[in-house]
């Protein structure tokens, strides 16, 4: 019987030119290819001038399917999968499916390839010594400004996936939490209009408010917290000490399923937020929802 693979294909976050030919020679040897949008990996395959069929698997499908792509592998078929931009999984559904891969005993070999949280990190010009990915922030700017604070203390620099739509609150939360840090915006990353904005973080709130809306994929780049602003983290975050997070998670779990929100997007959102396993949070999402 033939061997099975799933292949993780990153892919360029921009410029096609960064797609590898390690990533090519994949896609090449896939049987089908499952990927977030069928429509950008189509046009990925056409710059290839090559022909596959396309399974979507995005975040509100990829669960589902996850169990008949995996029996794909396990019966000698070679699967790839590519989110629209970057490596797969880094914020992205493509976890779910490595997962169940690695469960299930199927081969796994991952083609590396262009991340925009790293590019944007070394573009910054903000140490990089140690850093933290956080993905994107929450919604809701009181959510948001929480969890800044509870990040307060990561000794590194952070970085933020962040749309055009919420970058200019999301820069407000951060030049308040952290008005002293330096503050990097990157845009557009391998693109023509590649942009890197950076100031103090109250500056570069007001710059990119002036602007108006800017538009393409961003990261936000957080420098460290400096020896002088350490000492009053440690004491703000001490006098919030007893707020419990599991209790905490789960009051918003509960306000979250009373709004009607979905349990995917409601265990991923709070999994970024409280540095949990998705998975974890999931379960617990059901089991809460069941007890209702």
């Amino acid at each position: 019987m033939q061997s099975g693979r799933l292949y993780i294909v990153g892919t360029p976050i921009g410029n096609l030119g960064d797609l590898t030919p390690r990533a090519a020679d994949a896609f090449r040897a896939a049987d089908a290819i499952c990927c977030e949008d069928t429509r950008v990996t189509a046009k990925l395959l056409a710059h290839l001038e090559l022909s596959r069929p396309l399974i979507r698997c995005d975040e509100n499908i990829i669960a589902a399917r996850a169990p008949e792509i995996v029996e794909r592998v396990l019966a000698g078929e070679i699967v790839a999968f590519a989110s629209d931009a970057g490596m797969p999984s880094v914020s992205d559904p493509g976890q779910v499916l490595v997962d169940a891969a690695r469960e299930a005993g199927a081969d796994v070999e991952v083609i590396p390839g262009p991340s925009a949280c790293v590019t944007a990190l070394v573009a910054s010009g903000i140490s990089c010594e140690h850093f933290f990915f956080e993905g994107f922030l929450p919604r809701k700017n009181g959510e948001r400004v929480r969890r800044l604070q509870e990040l307060a203390l990561v000794p590194g620099a952070l970085l933020f996936y962040e749309s055009p739509r919420r970058v200019a609150a999301s820069l407000d939360a951060i030049a308040q939490v952290f008005p002293a840090r330096t503050v990097a915006l990157c845009r557009e990353l391998t693109k023509l209009h590649e942009e890197v904005l950076r100031d103090k973080a109250p500056q570069l709130a007001d710059a990119v408010r002036e602007r108006g809306e800017l538009r393409g994929e961003m990261v936000v780049v957080v420098a460290p917290p400096t020896a002088d602003e350490l000492p009053g983290l440690r004491c703000a975050v001490a006098a919030d000490a007893h707020v419990d997070p599991d209790e905490a998670l789960r009051a918003d779990i509960e306000q979250a399923l009373a709004a009607g929100e979905s349990t995917s997007a409601l265990s991923k959102r709070l999994a970024q937020q409280y540095s949990r396993k998705k998975r974890d949070v999931y379960n617990l999402i059901l089991q809460m929802d069941e007890q209702r």
